[in-house]
């Protein structure tokens, strides 16, 4: 297929700076925009609080893994404006990246023509699935497919030795990912179990490929222990193990209506790249090998997100990795594909170019939300976010009064029994101190209505209505405690 005039001169760049070109267009619109997403407005407070002090599952609540606010201290160390462009391009450099690892997952498959389409693929979906910034699979993606090219480059090693060492380095990478989020944990069991089979078909001797499956297995494990067995040492264990995983199964589920009607959101959004892939399987002459073990991978990854529940729309980010390298393998045929594949990667970098500039529209700029932090003041005086933006607390500068700062930990039903205290007990408490400001945004689907009402409550006792700040589409209220009480 002949490119326009105008294309050719990018067709000639190295592939990784084209990616990289293609990366800093679908993202711009986000960079410097402090709310993105909460999520990661939460991680960059967390590493901003660790930096000052603040000990994760003690001071400051949340049951990710402690990697992920590690990934984001170096960002939150630059303060506030500067690092929310750090971490935004830590982010951009991830995604570059993992779209280079999936093109060249891709040439190993032998699917050379389409690789650099399924490396696109992957960056223009990123915007279709909240992966716009600096989500936490954005960033443990790079970890997982750096896993998967030592273990692909291992399969065509014929020293047991050397691809022990592959495997070493595999599961290491694996186990820096379980760190950043638990959920890598099926695709990690299936790249074990699958070099696992691989040495037995090589009739290697079961004794010691099962001690090198041990030793695998025990690498993965290791960054997990230390964080735990760091956590123990200080006397704050039993903190640590309830917040990393007890928490997570005493977590109520969302009414199933809901479930449903987020996979069915994934599925769509996916749809055109879950097609490919098929079709590529289907007329596959070649279904063994790097490209059967690729389609094994995708299975695993979408067994993983199955299981989780909730699916939230970047919860099929990890997903997006094995899915687009399969793709690839459809936009690798030399008819039609490339055509196709064109069309549809133009449409779709459209709708997400389109998506996110909605999504910030809906959510907010850095201008109305330098609004809201002129309504809130800097003090001085607590604040207490009962629902908002946790990014609200550094950028006010104002203390906080609870180790709960995500607000939707205290809000939400499916948070109920679920993260150690009981809700309207610790609401009732911070209130109790009376923090000099409280912001509310409008009431979000989810919420406990009930708790809403007692802090409502208590703001027309308590409390006068300093000033209401639209912020996207939503409304942030801000009251400031009368000088009486």
């Amino acid at each position: 297929m002949t490119l326009p005039a105008i294309l050719q001169p990018i067709a000639r760049l190295p592939r990784w700076s084209q990616l990289l070109l293609v990366a800093i267009i679908a993202r711009v619109a986000t960079f410097g925009n402090p709310i993105v997403h909460v999520d990661e407005s939460f991680y960059f407070v967390t590493a901003r609080s660790m930096l000052d002090g603040a000990l994760p599952y003690v001071d400051i609540w949340d049951r990710k893994p402690i990697g992920l606010f590690l990934l984001y201290t170096p960002a939150a160390a630059f303060g506030l404006p500067l690092g929310i462009w750090v971490y935004q391009a830590m982010a951009l450099a991830s995604v570059v990246m993992t779209a280079s690892l999936i093109a060249r997952l891709a040439e190993r498959a032998g699917w050379r023509h389409g690789a650099l389409a399924g490396a696109i693929a992957y960056i223009v979906w990123l915007d279709l699935l909240e992966g716009q910034g600096g989500q936490a699979p954005v960033f443990y993606n790079l970890l997982m497919a750096g896993a998967a090219t030592l273990i692909a480059s291992s399969d065509r090693d014929h020293d047991p030795g050397s691809r022990f060492r592959r495997g070493l380095g595999a599961m290491a990478l694996v186990g820096i990912a379980l760190q950043i989020k638990y959920s890598v944990v099926f695709e990690g069991l299936f790249f074990g179990l699958w070099w696992l089979w691989r040495e037995h078909r090589r009739r290697r001797h079961a004794v010691p490929m099962l001690v090198e499956g041990a030793l695998l297995a025990l690498v993965a494990l290791v960054p997990t222990a230390l964080a735990w067995g760091y956590y123990a040492s200080i006397g704050h264990g039993p903190e640590f193990l309830y917040a990393n995983f007890q928490s997570i199964a005493a977590r109520q589920p969302d009414p199933i209506g809901e479930q449903l009607g987020n996979l069915f959101k994934i599925v769509l959004i996916t749809s055109p790249l879950a097609a490919a892939a098929i079709l590529a399987w289907l007329r596959g002459t070649d279904r063994g090998g790097i490209r059967g073990w690729l389609f094994a991978w995708l299975l695993a990854a979408v067994l993983g997100l199955l299981v989780f529940g909730s699916w939230f729309d970047h919860y099929a980010l990890p997903v997006l990795v094995p899915l687009c390298i399969c793709v690839a393998g459809f936009a690798d045929d030399p008819r039609r594909s490339p055509k196709i594949a064109t069309v549809v990667l133009l449409i779709a970098f459209l709708v997400g170019e389109a998506t996110v500039v909605v999504k910030r529209l809906n959510r907010g700029g850095p201008a109305q939300f330098a609004r809201v932090i002129d309504a809130i003041g800097h003090g001085p005086g607590c604040l207490y976010v009962y629902s908002g933006d946790p990014m609200l607390y550094p950028m006010s500068g104002r203390c906080r009064l609870s180790r709960y700062v995500f607000p939707s930990h205290l809000g939400r039903k499916r948070e109920r029994g679920a993260i150690g205290v009981d809700q309207q007990a610790e609401i009732e408490r911070i209130l109790a101190l009376k923090p000099a400001v409280v912001v509310l945004r409008t009431p979000y689907f989810g919420e406990r209505s009930e708790l809403r009402a007692l802090v409502i409550m208590r703001m027309a006792k308590e409390y006068r209505l300093a000033a209401q700040v639209p912020l996207g589409g939503d409304s942030m209220s801000v009251f400031k405690r009368d000088s009486g009480h």
